[in-house]
């Protein structure tokens, strides 16, 4: 009888604690299978030199692109690329010739997950265009260019030209005001636009130096160079944080208490513990009461059937 007795609260126990793991495990596969959104890096990129040229040959009778870019770079990856040639049929004798070339040039572009950046350095810089063998089209000191965009701030923009300018052999002063014009009689005329630079909520673009070039040497018509050139260009896209996933709510512990159980024990149950009584004590007394009561029967109807016999 105390064998059953003790085993049964143990089974139900057992079947709490089980009901209470079934009830748990949908909220800890629910947190297992939630995806964490990643982190967008943004965007960078940054190039030495572009150009977009139009060259003309023959008294324009043919037309040859002259599209060529130096160090241009997207996120993550740098470059250092001091000379750029390039080759035109017709032009030099169809052998390569120069574009540009520098003692520095460097460029780079970067992001991580609270920062994008482009970055351009170019120094003592001359760049060529066709039909131009012995003049450059201009020549720089110094040229910098940078956009950087950081979560949680405003996109920045900056770009410089340092040092002297030199436009078709004739040194000029840049002013940030407006564009600057040179004109050289018999060579052509350049039009200078000085640190363009454009930021919104999330970008940031930088140019250091943009050019729009119409240079036809001496009118002879055999190569007629029309287009833009763009130095130090640098452009940025501020990063995205990735959404953090909302944490499940922790639901709350079973009240394992009985429904009206009293907050404090009553005096005889303490009474009761403190004589080594339990709870089963007033079951097994019913059940001696009971079993003390049957015996009594049993011996009286012995008592009986030995009288009548």
């Amino acid at each position: 009888m105390n064998g059953h007795t003790f085993r049964l609260p143990a089974r139900r126990c057992a079947t709490a604690a089980a009901a209470t793991v079934l009830a748990a495990g949908p909220v800890t596969l629910a947190g297992a299978g939630s995806a964490h959104a990643t982190a967008d890096h943004g965007r960078a990129s940054a190039s030495v030199l572009r150009t977009g040229l139009d060259v003309s040959l023959l008294n324009k009778t043919v037309h040859v692109p002259l599209a060529v870019s130096l160090n241009e770079v997207q996120a993550p990856r740098s470059a250092e690329q001091t000379a750029l040639t390039a080759r035109l049929d017709g032009v030099n004798g169809g052998k390569p010739f120069s574009v540009l070339r520098a003692d520095v040039a460097k460029s780079a572009a970067t992001t991580s997950a609270t920062r994008a950046e482009g970055t351009v350095t170019l120094a003592h810089a001359r760049i060529h265009v066709p039909g131009l063998r012995l003049l450059s089209l201009i020549e720089v000191d110094q040229v910098t260019s940078r956009a950087t965009c950081e979560a949680g701030k405003p996109p920045v923009a900056t770009s410089n030209v340092l040092g002297s300018v030199t436009v078709l052999g004739k040194r000029v002063t840049l002013t940030p005001g407006g564009p600057t014009v040179v004109q050289v009689p018999g060579v052509g005329e350049v039009r200078l636009d000085l640190s363009h630079r454009e930021t919104t909520s999330r970008t940031a673009a930088a140019t250091a130096l943009r050019l729009k070039v119409s240079v036809n040497p001496l009118k002879l018509n055999v190569a007629e160079v029309e287009g833009t050139l763009t130095l130090a260009r640098t452009t940025c896209e501020t990063p995205t944080p990735a959404e953090q996933p909302s944490t499940p709510a922790t639901p709350p512990a079973p009240d394992t208490k009985p429904q009206g159980a009293p907050a404090a024990k009553p005096e005889q149950d303490q009474d009761l513990a403190e004589t080594g009584g339990s709870s089963l004590t007033p079951y097994l007394a019913g059940g001696s009461a009971v079993l003390l009561a049957a015996g009594g029967g049993a011996v009286a109807f012995a008592r009986r059937r030995r009288g009548r016999g």
